[in-house]
């Protein structure tokens, strides 16, 4: 595995999940793959779980790591081709990239959506720019349209949390005081639909994912009806992709407050246990007593981030 940017770059998913539980018993078990090894990863943009988990699973793997900040005490960087540099960025990402490539084996970068172009963020600008001339094995930690490393995070939970063979999981978007990207129900929905789970959508009209990640996943606009028996519920905010109409891309269309999931939402499903990928927006995405409850999964969820990373990072090494 060269790069890691989908749910098919990692192969089949039944071996990826028998990994994650072999390396969950135990963490330390490839720590040699990483012997005098290193490991950049590069955030354009803020992180606690990416930065923590990734930090983690690297040296669970014996390698070192580097961690550069580039608004923060980096040269700012240019990422656009053809730009008089006459501004406040003195450095160009086509410069950059080579340099950092040269201090290390490994690069994980990550960098969000814009939400004013539609077509440069689902270009994927600047993880692609790794990925063409660093020559090094690159991995996505969140970019512009995905993040597989939540998702696979996400299957890693469910697989351990079912309680049915084929469990039903809904993906349900809540309302959000800000506009934010698609990326992680971009990777949710991909990897749900590359699963053996019975998947459902629901949102609002005008919220459409991209159909090269939601495919042809069931989607329902009655909240409640795609709740109905669900096993799991997964909330989270997303901002207008612009599928129907580019204009539109990266919008508010709605803050309905009675899509938040509550008691009564939950009281629909079949016992649900909740899911998010966090930060959470409290009793704007998912009230007090249903994040708090004994079915809520978002620490453990959280906590799988280092698993989903420590498999990955092991696909990435052996195939140095």
């Amino acid at each position: 595995m060269k790069t890691f940017l989908h749910v098919n770059d990692l192969g089949p998913l039944d071996l990826a999940l028998a990994e994650a539980a072999e390396i969950k018993a135990d963490r330390y078990k490839y720590e040699h793959l990483g012997h005098h090894k290193t490991a950049l990863l590069i955030f354009f943009n803020n992180s606690l779980r990416t930065r923590l988990s990734t930090q983690k699973a690297a040296r669970n793997l014996g390698l070192d790591v580097m961690v550069l900040d580039v608004n923060q005490g980096a040269w700012k960087l240019e990422t656009e081709r053809g730009v008089v540099m006459d501004g406040d960025k003195s450095e160009h990402l086509l410069e950059a990239i080579p340099v950092m490539a040269s201090f290390c084996d490994i690069i994980g970068v990550r960098t969000f959506a814009g939400l004013t172009n539609r077509q440069a963020d689902y270009a994927e600008n600047i993880l692609s720019q790794f990925i063409k001339y660093s020559g090094r094995p690159v991995f996505s930690m969140e970019s512009a349209t995905a993040h597989p490393l939540q998702a696979f995070a996400d299957l890693i939970t469910i697989e351990e949390h079912k309680e049915t063979k084929r469990p039903k999981v809904v993906l349900t978007w809540a309302p959000h005081p800000r506009a934010l990207p698609q990326a992680v129900p971009n990777s949710f929905a991909e990897w749900m639909r590359a699963a053996d789970v019975d998947f459902v959508v629901t949102h609002p009209h005008g919220y459409e994912l991209d159909p090269l990640f939601v495919g042809d996943a069931h989607v329902e606009y009655d909240q409640l009806k795609a709740l109905k028996g669900a096993d799991f519920v997964y909330a989270k905010n997303w901002s207008c992709p612009g599928v129907a109409n580019a204009d539109d891309y990266g919008k508010i269309l709605s803050k309905d407050m009675s899509w938040t999931v509550d008691e009564a939402h939950m009281a629909v499903t079949n016992n649900a246990q909740f899911m998010h990928c966090l930060p959470v927006r409290r009793n704007m995405i998912v009230t007090d007593d249903v994040i708090e409850s004994p079915r809520s999964l978002v620490i453990p969820e959280a906590a799988n981030r280092e698993i989903s990373a420590t498999v990955v990072l092991k696909h990435l090494l052996e195939a140095l």
